[in-house]
């Protein structure tokens, strides 16, 4: 079976569908997930401190512009109602670089959902977050059900959260119908290592990488020549790029790329579990086009457009002449008032 044919499956049969798939990968029926006892929580709530903090910065500013007497136009941003966020197996840092975003953007509604081995980890750091919806179904069949709904599950505006090639391949599919963050996953790291750098340090980033799974993709690219390394950074588009010795010069200038860390002291390790830099990232060579994670993933821009009568007046010459040109006469009608 396919894994769009999960996806179909699901949203046709609704719970149905879900449960039987879920029985199929992962030997258990959804359900809501139960906080596991016994939960450290200083580590989650100086992560999410420090998120919250980050993101809470990157608001993006309403603007409002006269262009022309009587012709306003304003753009101002607005949350999403709600938000699915997919988390792998027991990833709470993971929960925390997707939810708490959307808690500072003022999202409504925002549901977990998560394999169920490791699901209450996960439900206990989002208690901690003040969330309870957490689901203990991972998969395509979890991705189907945000997307489309089950009697349960009820449909989200946008899916968010990193997984491997099958969830990521559900994504994209269901992208049809639903926004979605980025495909993020298997995890990437590209190395450069230049002049007087640590190849310790190179082999311990490699190693910290590779234990996300057999698909994770390590690489050290020599950096003796900063040019030709840059290039091949820039090919990459790698989710992660660490700097090594004298290669921090690039710093600056490489555009194709998630995440960069700079120096002996910036371990990718640090962005993923400490700083609140967020570690939701593109893959797959779509850090050519998108970035990782960021407030306004869970905001959207309304653009509000505002004419006075002398304002209509002043465009009219505009519209008309260019429906001429197009053939659209009922757009030329349309102006006059």
């Amino acid at each position: 079976m396919s894994v769009a044919e999960i996806v179909d499956d699901v949203r046709l049969r609704g719970d149905g569908a879900l449960r039987e798939w879920s029985m199929r990968f992962d030997d258990a029926e959804p359900a809501r997930a139960i906080p596991a006892e016994g939960f450290s929580e200083k580590a989650v709530l100086a992560l999410a401190d420090r998120v919250r903090r980050w993101h809470e910065e990157q608001w993006p500013t309403d603007i409002r512009l006269e262009v022309e007497p009587g012709v306003e136009l304003e753009r101002r941003w607005v949350p999403l109602r709600s938000v699915g966020i997919y988390v792998p197996r027991s990833l709470v840092s993971t929960l925390v670089m997707c939810a708490v975003p959307a808690q500072v953007a003022r999202v409504e509604r925002i549901v977990v959902v998560t394999p169920p081995q490791g699901a209450g980890l996960v439900a206990a750091a989002a208690a901690l977050l003040g969330i309870d919806e957490v689901w203990a179904v991972g998969g395509p069949q979890a991705i189907a059900a945000l997307a489309y709904g089950t009697e349960t599950i009820a449909c989200v505006d946008k899916i968010v959260g990193p997984g491997n090639t099958y969830v990521n391949e559900a994504k994209l599919l269901v992208s049809r119908d639903v926004a979605i963050d980025l495909p993020a996953g298997p995890s990437e790291v590209v190395v450069v290592l230049g002049r007087g750098g640590d190849p310790e340090i190179a082999e311990l980033e490699l190693a910290a990488q590779a234990e996300h799974g057999a698909d994770a993709v390590c690489e050290i690219v020599d950096g003796e020549d900063l040019d030709r390394a840059l290039a091949e950074v820039e090919r990459r588009a790698p989710e992660h790029v660490v700097l090594l010795g004298e290669a921090v010069a690039l710093a600056g200038r490489i555009r194709n790329a998630g995440a960069v860390f700079v120096g002996d002291h910036s371990p990718v390790a640090s962005g993923d579990y400490a700083t609140g830099g967020n570690h939701v990232l593109p893959t797959n060579g779509w850090a050519r086009s998108v970035g990782g994670l960021g407030l306004e993933t869970f905001l959207k821009p309304v653009t509000l457009q505002r004419l006075t009568a002398s304002g209509l007046a002043l465009v009219r010459p505009t519209v008309e002449e260019l429906a001429a040109i197009e053939n659209m006469p009922a757009h030329a009608a349309a102006v006059v008032r």
